[in-house]
């Protein structure tokens, strides 16, 4: 994008740099979009633009003159209005918004700007300048988490039946399929797809209460230009005033929290399995990369380390959009600012992590040679529930286990393998002949319903991509 972009939410132009929070400079930690949405001058111009909502509502409704609405309307443009003279009064007032109500009643004709704010208070504004701006953030979640399940599917359907070792505890477990891995980030990702769609209806809804929720300045037109406002914002209607009920963006948080976190677990699992001691995938890498300042040959995961760093940075987003469920009475900015910032910040963080994630699976090699090659080495003991369940048939569950277990430890305590023990096992032999043991001993006889499973994920997935 060039240096200078055109909003894309109101008719300001701002410095790409020109954002809430200096730490989000780096491409790392924010996309040009959400630089766009959370910009300060494109706030206040939101903020703006919903002053002038708010007049063509009450226009409707008979409140104010349908030209001084216009009039409002043609007035609301934060190009015309001096910043720097605004940000000292700012300064002045310690208001965060009667200072822009001020500027911009001047610049309004023939007193027209006596009637911006008609019975409105701060809050009403900000909060549903904020909700437009959560409304902005889902959209553009949305489309991108569409765009990594959509890589995702591809990966699952193209190794459903690709085998690897499957690990419980940082340990070989039993055989599993790589396919089945991705199916599994696809259903908690199909999760979140549902609870971002979901959470629309109960968040995103405006605000317009007056000073203490009673609606007593609109002069018994309240719910008439509630609803009102609300349509011309595509926003819902809530019961009451909702001022100190901040239910509704703590939820946005905390999901866009738990979407991170879920985008870090996939990440992280990537960059293990990329160790060299595994090397069953790889993230990808361009000529030019640089790992590190004095050791040339490293080719580190940074990507999927700075998905997990916005994971944790997240999560501390997620505690505040909590801590600011808890305030008093009718008003209490305490817990409204922490709310900026929160969101703000999250938002930030759930739509670089995307991004990044989008890259990493963009470049993924997976090195299905490396996985079979693992399975083998590891046969035997990925097959000790195959030969205990099939001697469970035979001599009994528990009598099968205790068989398997001293078999499967001997063979560890020895460097031997599992199969090798049990082939000269007598008591093996009385009951598994040796065609029996080949097949129980075989990773690819031992993937249980896997290939279903991948199967069901990606019908699920494309049910779920396909209902909105």
């Amino acid at each position: 994008m060039a240096d200078t972009d055109q909003c894309v939410v109101s008719r300001c132009r701002h410095e790409r740099g020109h954002i809430t929070d200096s730490r989000f400079h780096g491409d790392s930690y924010a996309t040009a979009e959400s630089r766009q949405i959370f910009c300060d001058t494109c706030r206040m111009q939101r903020w703006l633009d919903i002053e002038v909502v708010l007049a063509a509502s009450q226009a409707d409704i008979g409140v104010i003159p349908a030209d001084v609405a216009e009039e409002i309307g043609r007035a609301a443009d934060i190009g015309r209005i001096d910043l720097d003279r605004l940000r000292d009064e700012f300064r002045a007032t310690r208001h965060s918004l009667v200072p822009l109500l001020r500027a911009f009643a001047e610049l309004c004709p023939d007193g027209t700007g006596d009637f911006v704010h008609f019975g409105a208070t701060t809050q009403d504004v900000q909060d549903t300048a904020q909700v437009l701006e959560m409304r902005d953030v889902c959209d553009l979640v949305d489309r991108d988490l569409r765009g990594v399940l959509a890589r995702l599917r591809t990966l699952a359907v193209d190794h459903r039946d690709t085998v690897m070792i499957g690990r419980t505890h940082a340990r070989p477990a039993l055989p599993t399929t790589f396919g089945l891995k991705v199916a599994a980030w696809i259903d908690e990702l199909c999760r979140h797809v549902e609870r971002l769609s979901a959470m629309r209806r109960r968040v995103l809804v405006a605000e317009l209460h007056g000073g203490v929720g009673t609606m007593a300045g609109f002069q018994g037109h309240g719910m008439e230009l509630l609803r009102a406002f609300a349509a011309r914002l595509g926003l819902g209607v809530p019961t009451v005033a909702w001022h100190t009920t901040r239910d509704r963006v703590a939820e946005f948080v905390t999901t866009l929290a738990m979407l991170v976190a879920t985008l870090a677990r996939i990440a992280d699992e990537i960059r293990t399995l990329g160790r060299p001691e595994f090397g069953e995938v790889e993230e990808g890498w361009q000529h030019g990369q640089v790992g590190s300042s004095t050791m040339p040959h490293k080719r580190n995961p940074e990507a999927c380390e700075q998905v997990v760093v916005l994971a944790r940075l997240a999560r501390t987003c997620a505690t505040l959009g909590l801590e600011a469920m808890i305030d008093e009475h009718e008003r209490d900015s305490r817990a409204l600012r922490l709310e900026w910032p929160a969101v703000a910040d999250v938002s930030h963080h759930a739509l670089a992590a995307l991004d990044v994630l989008c890259r990493v699976l963009d470049g993924l090699h997976v090195h299905a040679e490396r996985m079979a090659l693992h399975v083998r080495q590891a046969a035997g003991e990925l097959c000790s529930e195959a030969l205990m369940l099939t001697l469970a048939s035979r001599v009994g569950k528990q009598h099968a286990y205790r068989l398997v277990y001293d078999l499967s430890q001997a063979a560890q305590d020895n460097g031997e393998s599992l199969d090798s023990c049990a082939a000269r096992c007598e008591e093996v032999l009385d009951h598994l002949h040796e065609a029996e043991l080949a097949t129980i001993f075989d990773p690819t006889c031992q993937l249980g319903e896997a290939a279903t499973l991948v199967d069901a994920a990606v019908a699920a997935l494309d049910r779920t991509v396909g209902e909105r």
